[in-house]
């Protein structure tokens, strides 16, 4: 059994502890971070387009990089080390929710946290990215609350009938 846990940060030790419960101690886990490469890009674009190409300053989009390869590395460390078992680590990057759904293929199981309003339940609980995985994963999809689920009293009234 092949698993995919997406990684993402502020919700990343939900997943882990979902497939430490549901998934089967000889699963393949493959942990995923998925960095959207725009703002390193934006950053090295007002650079040199305010000062121009020719100034010995350090470009603050090559600080950016080096910030989210870092930030990447130490969350993958972190949910290995939470996880407490064999694990492959994975960093993409492109537009987060299209690498998910690519690397999703040929899984078995993909685990993913809520990304939207978690203080009730409903659909507004999936941000835009969420989702796109949701509606779009290869593979069946475990979506876990990254924290106690709302109380069912908080489920949306029915609109009103005509």
């Amino acid at each position: 059994m092949r698993v995919i846990v997406w990684l993402v940060e502020g919700t990343w030790p939900a997943c882990v502890d979902a497939v430490r419960e549901h998934a089967p101690h000889a699963a393949d886990v493959v942990l995923l971070h998925v960095t959207e490469p725009g703002v390193p890009g934006l950053a090295h674009g007002a650079f040199a387009g305010l000062l121009g190409r020719g100034h010995s300053e350090p470009d603050p989009g090559d600080r950016l990089e080096t910030l989210g390869t870092t930030s990447a590395a130490q969350l993958l460390d972190a949910a290995a080390a939470r996880l407490g078992r064999p694990s492959t680590r994975v960093e993409r990057a492109g537009r987060v929710e299209r690498e998910v759904v690519a690397a999703a293929e040929g899984a078995d199981l993909l685990v993913l946290a809520r990304d939207g309003d978690r203080t009730r339940l409903g659909p507004h609980s999936l941000g835009r990215a969420g989702r796109f995985v949701v509606d779009h994963a290869p593979c069946p999809v475990l979506l876990v609350w990254p924290e106690v689920a709302p109380d069912v009293t908080t489920i949306p009234p029915p609109p009103p009938r005509p």
